[in-house]
Formats: C-alpha cells, sequence, structure tokens
C-alpha cells in the first residue's frame, strides 16, 4: 500500500506517521509537510508544499496512492472563525479536492475530534468548522472517507512532537479515563485497516477506533 500522510510536524502526525514507517502492509510513504521533517526512512519520501490552496504543480507527486492520512490540525483557541476556517477547512478540502481527481481509488481518512459538530450549526466553532469539513469530505468522489474522532491520544515512546503540557498526562489520562483515551499506534492502526477492510461507519467515535484498530 502506498499512502501520503499530512501534519507529521505534529504530535498526531507523527504518531501516524510511526505506524506507517513500522507496518509491513505500508510499502511507500509521501509525507506532505510546509518545512522540512529530521524524520529519514528508506520507504519516506518528503514533499514540501508550502501552500496547500496552490498544489498545480504538484500532480506527478501526488498521483499513484492508495489512501492519504490527514492528520494536519491547530488549535482553535485565540483564534476567530475566519482564520480558523481558512486552515481547517479551506486547506483540508484544497488538498482533498486535488487528490480526489488524480487518485480515484483513493481512501481519505481525516483526523477530527471528539464533539465535532455534524449539523454545523452549534455553539461551538471549531466543532462546527470540523462538522462541515466532515461533511464535505464524504461528498467527495473518493473510494472511501473516514473520519476518525479520537480523544486523548498516547503517544510513542520517543515522539518528539508532544506538547509540553501534555507529558505529565501522557500515563496519568488512560488510567482516570480509559474509555476516553487511544494510543496513537491505535489510531495509525486503524487507519490502515479502514484502507484495507473498510468500516461501517463514516465517522469514527472512540470505541470505533478500538475496534477498526484490531
Amino acid at each position: 500500500m502506498k499512502v501520503i500522510v499530512t501534519g507529521a510536524t505534529g504530535m498526531v502526525g507523527e504518531g501516524v506517521l510511526l505506524e506507517c514507517l513500522e507496518n509491513n502492509t505500508i510499502k511507500k510513504v509521501l509525507m506532505i509537510n510546509r518545512k522540512p521533517s529530521p524524520v529519514k526512512h528508506p520507504k519516506l519520501i518528503e514533499l514540501i508544499v508550502p501552500n496547500f490552496m496552490d498544489l498545480e504543480a504538484f500532480d506527478a507527486q501526488l498521483t499513484g496512492y492508495d489512501a492519504c492520512f490527514y492528520c494536519a490540525g491547530i488549535s482553535s483557541v485565540g483564534m476567530d472563525e475566519v482564520k480558523y476556517t481558512q486552515i481547517t477547512y479551506d486547506t483540508t478540502m484544497s488538498l482533498a479536492s486535488k487528490l480526489a481527481s488524480l487518485n480515484p481509488n483513493m481512501v481519505f481518512t481525516y483526523v477530527s475530534g471528539s464533539h465535532t459538530d455534524s449539523s454545523e450549526k452549534g455553539r461551538v466553532m471549531w466543532a462546527r468548522v470540523k462538522g462541515k469539513t466532515e461533511n464535505d469530505l464524504i461528498k467527495l468522489p473518493f473510494k472511501g472517507v473516514y473520519n476518525f474522532r479520537p480523544g486523548f491520544m498516547k503517544p510513542f515512546k520517543g515522539q518528539k512532537n508532544v506538547k509540553t503540557f501534555l507529558k505529565p498526562l501522557i500515563f496519568l489520562f488512560p488510567i482516570l479515563l480509559p474509555t476516553k483515551s487511544l494510543t496513537l499506534k491505535q489510531v495509525g492502526q486503524a487507519m490502515i485497516n479502514v484502507v484495507e477492510k473498510g468500516y461501517s461507519k463514516n465517522i469514527l467515535e472512540i470505541d470505533d477506533i478500538k475496534i477498526a484498530a484490531k
């Protein structure tokens, strides 16, 4: 399987990337970043894309893949809805639309978040924007689209991109709230498995991700 991973300079994307590099099902990984990553591996290729809204020059590099694991994202803290929508919705849909046109047999997985608002009408801004993103991704002509809504995610041992405030919670949170916790290995395994086997739902909550990871 040949896959694309975005967001590898963040915690979720880095964890999914590490699972892809460890997993024998994955033969080639294209890592799309805005800035270079120090990660090197024989089956890893890095593509620097400064602007996800301007992809016309990258058709050849983006063609020939079975899946995209879209893990890029940003916190909504301190952001207004216009800016957050530009980063969360517009850039995601730009890349997804391009990939759908180049790879009609691709499966697209999108890391959303627990409590995302599918109605797009709730009070919480980030949840509305994520909900619209999920809804519009499902409309694209991919072979399949799966929206992942994880909770707390325990990183791989040795991960570099882990926020300082999370480090004390890494071992504590799964013990206190096991039903709301996952490992990033589970998230990566679930993404790979839904590409191979599909899943009965387009939206995967925490329990669904655990099932899909098995």
